[in-house]
């Protein structure tokens, strides 16, 4: 068999299993972003998260919303690998 070919299949197939991955994570970063954006319950909303509000000053860092999206999009990550 011809080198080359053999070369320029192994790269085709792997840049489209690439590509259907990275539109696959884009989708779902994209959907994310978007109930991030839109859905104001899930920002802040959980008791876990630090909030400071001074005057002149506020710090928010959502701990627990962070843990709870982990999870939600490790499990959906590893449900698609499959």
């Amino acid at each position: 068999m011809d080198e080359g070919r053999s070369l320029y299949h192994c790269f085709h197939v792997v840049n489209a299993a690439l590509g259907k991955q990275l539109m696959i994570i884009g989708g779902t970063l994209l959907a994310v972003g978007a109930i991030l954006c839109w859905w104001r319950p899930l920002r802040g909303g959980l008791p876990g998260d630090i909030v400071i509000e001074r005057p002149g000053f506020s710090f928010y860092f959502p701990v627990v919303t962070s843990l709870v999206l982990s999870l939600v999009l490790n499990w959906v990550l590893r449900w698609l690998n499959r």
